[in-house]
């Protein structure tokens, strides 16, 4: 501490202890040093600081004291004047209001009425007069009846106006307040008018009755100050151990001295997070502004770390901050440790030769930042490409200024690496754009003496400090490796992308800004780094190997195009899943009768299970369709078949092998124009009118495919010609980011956008909002109907008799004339006789006989009878089982479909 002339440098043994005790002699019965009335008297001298504060706190109570009891004068007279303008306000009003004082104005003696009121309220109230008048201000009544009679002193015109009149005089009885209003008759006619008033002296007696008071109260709270101040001044002349100013100015221009000539930066923060002390160096080693203190430490330009530290106020010992250039060694402390005030003391210590030391710890936490980013940030996505990207765009800028990844193409397309054949640029990330390095996409093959070819050999990392003393990598291309000197790249490291004993390729790190090469250290990074990304780019490898096995499959079982048809212009889309394959499905079967069926389905899950599940769905689709089912009956067959499936296999490997199924089968009659659909728990098809009306028709839900135990029903929709039908799996309309309200909304406005489109061009506008790889796979169908007019089709009703059998071929034969088909006659009237012949004689009437020019020439025999012919070979003995071997030489295809009333045979015949 700093040492002032004259005293001791050490504190006190009391601390009541007066500092001037040894100057002189002390007075008996003191008590020392510590005695209660000499250091009152030092207190209240004037000479120390102390005595100076018990002075001024003195004169400013006392001037608070007398400012109160003025202020509490004046507000006494304000508060006399208004009581006794609203007394003698409300006393005039009363009496004027009263009933009989405007009858009393208008008698005859008004004075012998109104008199004895005027003074019964005078008395009653407690003011000082209550005087009635004429409009003219003649008095009629008066406290001294010799002034009735004579004019009222005062202004009244406002009154006889109407309205009250409040003034302040100075009467014969002292200063007044008076007041005149108006008394109204019936008709509110003023007819009088009624003063009262009071002095304020009655009013404010008992204010001045308190104002005695008000000054002992005031006396005693002086002394009462008086003495606390006292007791202050004692407090603080303890503190300051009885100093003067000028010896306190003295000793802080000692202490500001010592503090700005340390070498050692001192800041002293608020509890407020303030600055209020900074010394020089301080101010140097923070790079502080001339105007810091009383700022916020958190305003002042430091880093985050530095300021939330001083911000913080807590304990810190030889914490070691960078701070613009320097290594500082921060030492802090709080101040209210014992009853001080809030705050902290910091001491700062240059320690910039520790940076080096901290810079390599630095470079330390930034790699293992960097790795643990890399295992993180590599492989996000099970694709090979992106994989290798993302290792590219990690290294740039934080480990080198250019980094490419070079895999073999077989890598590329999820197959293992075949060594010795070319790579191919898959990925490339710097700086820069425009750097002389081989393009993502360029195909490269090594020369032996390349450190690519090295580590692709040996399996072991290779480091070229200086590429200019590389004639090794300078032999690749000395055309291209010229421009990648000239362009500043001078160092290298190239690493084998190793998974397990396989060599995916290499990647290579190159630097051009940063002066120094690449070192041992920063290769040892960059082998962890790939070794980490090289698992990534495997495991991408071999899920393309798999999805593309399982996509292979899959398209495998769709339809590889169209079957021909007369009934249906068809356009259709299949897109796979992001990730995995689906089940979904789709098919279109031509069935007898010029009818086609469309069907869509989908099977639950991903993978080639799934996958394979569909394809033995889609094969019984085609078998059962084969019988010429009603829908409803051919999803009851699938049905029982999924729910086997699921039996079967849930028994050879004890877990459920089909988690659900959904389809939709829909079969269309290009003659009747009818539409009949059964779903499986699957979406509802769309229908596009030919004006581009959009419905989705009510086609009942029935549950998903082997479920079992409910049965499905079918709906029949009659579709003019050109309309347009729609149907889709759920991956068009349902996804993870929307509901498939949301998805049925988009379709629905697509399909509306392509009034008169071909099916090609709708499903064109409806992928086209979709996004590129769906969550789920998208199957999709668009039929355009046509219609099979009546130019084309020839219906006969046929009688239960033999002999109507050559009246068909008759009729049979013009038809066909007509349809300029005389080749078929011969063929058609064989057909027609055997089919027509059977019918009449096996079947049950009626008979009827329908010919349909399409494709193909299709002749159809329906009956009642439910009993279906079979072919069979008739034995040499035999004289019939002949006709339908005939049918079946003669015809291209032939069948029987059943109906609701019965059974129709047809037989198919190509046309010439």
């Amino acid at each position: 501490m700093v040492r002032l002339s004259g005293r001791s440098a050490t504190r006190p043994p009391r601390p009541s202890a007066s500092p001037r005790a040894s100057e002189g002699p002390q007075p008996q019965g003191s008590g020392g040093n510590g005695g209660a009335p000499g250091a009152l008297r030092s207190a209240v001298t004037g000479r120390s600081v102390a005595g100076q504060v018990f002075v001024l706190q003195v004169v400013i109570v006392l001037l608070l004291i007398v400012a109160a009891v003025v202020a509490q004068v004046l507000q006494v007279r304000r508060d006399t004047d208004v009581e006794a303008q609203n007394r003698s306000l409300s006393v005039a009003q009363s009496f004027a209001n009263a009933p009989g004082t405007a009858a009393a104005l208008r008698s005859a003696h008004p004075t012998a009425i109104l008199q004895p009121r005027a003074e019964a309220t005078r008395k009653a109230t407690g003011v000082d007069f209550v005087v009635v008048m004429n409009t003219d201000g003649i008095r009629y009544t008066h406290p001294k009846p010799d002034r009735i009679g004579k004019k009222f002193v005062g202004t009244i015109a406002p009154a006889v106006a109407g309205g009250t009149v409040v003034e302040h005089v100075n009467g014969t009885i002292g200063p007044l307040v008076q007041v005149v209003v108006p008394v109204k008759d019936v008709s509110g006619k003023v007819v009088g008018l009624v003063s009262a008033g009071i002095t304020t002296a009655h009013v404010g007696g008992a204010a001045n009755q308190q104002l005695p008071l008000l000054l002992a109260a005031a006396a005693a709270a002086l002394a009462l100050a008086t003495a606390g101040t006292a007791l202050v001044s004692r407090r603080l002349l303890r503190q300051t151990h009885g100093l003067g100013p000028y010896e306190m100015t003295r000793m802080y221009e000692h202490h500001d001295a010592v503090l700005h000539a340390v070498r050692e930066g001192v800041l002293i923060v608020g509890g407020g997070g303030r600055l209020l002390l900074a010394n020089d160096e301080a101010h140097r080693l923070l790079d502080l502004p001339e105007d810091a203190e009383r700022r916020s430490v958190l305003e002042l330009g430091l880093d985050k770390e530095t300021a939330g530290l001083l911000a913080s106020g807590r304990v810190a010992t030889d914490e070691v901050h960078l701070v613009k250039d320097r290594l500082l060694a921060i030492n802090q402390r709080p101040t209210d440790v014992r009853g001080g005030p809030a705050g902290s003391v910091t001491t700062l210590r240059d320690s910039t030769e520790l940076r080096a030391l901290s810079g390599r710890a630095e470079v330390a936490r930034e790699r293992l930042n960097m790795l643990y980013d890399a295992g993180v940030g590599i492989g996000t996505s099970l694709d090979v490409s992106r994989t290798a990207e993302e290792l590219a765009e990690l290294a740039v800028p934080r480990f080198a200024d250019f980094a490419t990844v070079d895999l073999f193409d077989a890598v590329l397309h999820g197959e293992e690496p075949r060594p010795g054949t070319a790579l191919r640029r898959a990925a490339c990330a710097g700086i820069r754009k425009n750097a002389p390095l081989y393009p993502v996409g360029e195909r490269i093959r090594f020369v032996a003496t390349s450190p690519q070819a090295r580590s692709l050999t040996t399996g072991q990392s290779v480091l070229e400090p200086v590429l200019r003393e590389a004639p090794g990598w300078r032999a690749q291309n000395p055309e291209r490796t010229g421009q990648v000197l000239a362009y500043g790249i001078h160092s290298l490291i190239t690493v084998p992308l190793r998974a397990g004993s396989l060599v995916l390729g290499v990647a290579n790190f190159w630097r051009s800004e940063k002066p120094q090469p690449f070192d041992s250290e920063e290769l040892a990074l960059a082998e962890e780094l790939v070794a980490r990304a090289a698992v990534s780019i495997d495991n991408a490898r071999r899920y393309t190997r798999e999805h593309s096995m399982a996509v292979t499959l899959q398209r495998s079982l769709l339809p590889r195009s169209l079957p021909e048809q007369g009934a249906l212009d068809i356009a259709y889309r299949y897109l796979p899943a992001q990730s995995g394959v689906g089940g979904d499905w789709f098919d279109v079967l031509p069935l007898s009768g010029a009818r086609v069926a469309l069907v869509v389905g989908d099977v639950v899950g991903h993978g080639l299970h799934a996958a394979a599940t569909m394809g033995r769905l889609r094969t019984a689709v085609h078998n059962f369709s084969a019988l010429d089912l009603p829908p409803d009956e051919l999803l009851s067959l699938l049905d029982e078949l999924v729910g086997r499936i699921d039996q079967d296999e849930t028994a050879a490997d004890g877990s459920a092998a089909i988690a659900g199924a959904t389809c939709l089968y829909a079969v269309y009659d290009p003659v009747s124009r009818r539409c009949s659909v059964a779903r499986a728990g699957h979406p509802p098809p769309a229908l596009v009118d030919p004006d581009g009306r959009v419905e989705f028709p009510e086609v009942p839900a029935g549950p998903p495919l082997g479920l079992g135990g409910l049965p499905f029903e079918t709906a029949e929709l009659e579709l003019a010609e050109g309309s347009r039908l729609a149907l889709y799996t759920d991956g068009l309309v349902e996804d993870r980011e929307r509901d498939i309200d949301v998805g049925l909304a988009l379709l629905s406005d697509a399909l509306r956008d392509t009034p008169g489109g071909s099916p090609e061009e709708t499903c064109r506008a409806v992928l086209d909002r979709l996004p590129a790889r769906p969550n789920d796979d998208v199957a999709l169908i668009v039929a355009r109907t046509r219609v099979l007019g009546p130019d084309r089709v020839a219906e006969w009703q046929v009688p239960s008799d033999p002999a109507a059998v050559s009246e068909v071929r008759s009729a049979v034969t013009r038809k066909l004339t007509d349809w300029a088909l005389e080749d078929l006659d011969f063929a058609t009237e064989l057909i027609l006789s055997e089919l027509v012949t059977n019918a009449i004689r096996y079947g049950r009437g009626p008979i009827g006989v329908r010919l349909l020019r399409d494709r193909t020439l299709i002749c159809e025999v329906s009956d009642r009878s439910t009993t279906s012919p079979h072919l069979r070979y008739a034995a040499t003995t035999d004289e019939g089982g002949r006709g339908l071997f005939l049918v079946a030489q003669l015809a291209e295809r032939w069948g029987t479909r059943y109906t609701h009333n019965g059974k129709i045979i047809w037989a198919e015949q190509p046309l010439p």
